[in-house]
């Protein structure tokens, strides 16, 4: 019988994601494994086909003859898998959707607004995680994610959610120090901290004219929540949403070092595969998400 023949579907997985990395760590964080059980799972897959499958040289891995000739077959088996997994979603209105957004996104905006999805898509059931980290949309399993940054994911539709005022902001003692900036030019001799894709500062500075900046140095975070807690540190200014740090600002905590601004392209995207664009279910999150407010 044809299950008879066929290795187990892990370590078929483990064998494509090594394949395609050629990195044992890498196939590890994208299957959520240890490195340790991709090695095992690939060797017993060699051990139950009679061939090697990778050459493994200083923690560097590269295909084989066998290799390269069976590498085609499980990538195309699990293509038409998903394609195949696709094309049955399409035809149901019903059923779970798998969300993945940021913490601060899911803390701040989503939560408070999902009565609203559930009132009028009763028969979708929401299954939202958390996370900071790309996710690849065609292999994780997740339908749709919700990602802060310039909309630009390589083989990916992206739609625009919101955009949020930001404001750059510092502690009382770093203003001591620093001095409040007289003209916006002022804050590029500060010590800054960043977003995760550093772009916030160059296009705050680019809307006021200020150019020729060179590289603008200190660390940077992958969640709003993280950067006020450097912000707060007196580890530097950040630019961060008005409704995040206006606690902040009443107590005294942080100071406003200009108003709010508006920075266009900057902002949490809906994010998914342009194939999955016209599923019942993923339209029906798209409407809602990109109307609601």
């Amino acid at each position: 019988m044809i299950g008879e023949r066929l290795p187990p579907l892990n370590a078929l997985r483990a064998f494509e994601a090594a394949a395609r990395h050629l990195s044992v760590k890498e196939a590890a964080s994208e299957l959520c494994v240890t490195p340790g059980a991709v090695s095992q799972m690939v060797k017993a897959l060699e051990l139950r086909l009679g061939v090697v499958l990778f050459n493994r040289m200083n923690r560097r891995l590269t295909l084989t003859d066998a290799g390269q000739s069976y590498l085609p077959a499980v990538r195309n088996a699990f293509r038409q898998i998903a394609e195949a997994t696709g094309r049955l979603a399409t035809h149901s209105e019903t059923g779970l959707l798998s969300l993945s957004t940021t913490p601060f996104f899911a803390n701040a905006w989503l939560v408070p607004r999902l009565k609203s999805f559930q009132q009028a898509h009763p028969d979708i059931d929401l299954q939202i995680t958390t996370s900071n980290s790309p996710i690849d949309l065609t292999r994780s399993g997740i339908d749709v994610a919700i990602r802060h940054g310039l909309g630009r994911y390589a083989g990916l539709r992206s739609e625009r959610v919101l955009t949020l005022d930001v404001v750059p902001v510092a502690t009382r003692e770093l203003v001591e120090q620093m001095g409040m900036p007289a003209c916006p030019s002022d804050l590029a001799l500060w010590p800054l901290v960043h977003d995760a894709e550093r772009q916030a500062w160059h296009r705050w500075f680019g809307i006021r004219g200020v150019s020729d900046l060179g590289v603008l140095r200190g660390p940077s975070f992958d969640d709003p929540t993280l950067l006020l807690k450097a912000v707060l540190a007196g580890q530097g200014a950040g630019l961060l949403p008005a409704a995040l740090i206006a606690s902040e600002v009443d107590r005294d905590h942080l100071v406003k070092l200009a108003d709010a601004a508006w920075i266009e392209d900057l902002a949490y995207y809906l994010v998914y595969p342009a194939a999955s664009r016209d599923r019942p279910k993923i339209a029906a999150f798209r409407r809602w998400i990109t109307s609601a407010r």
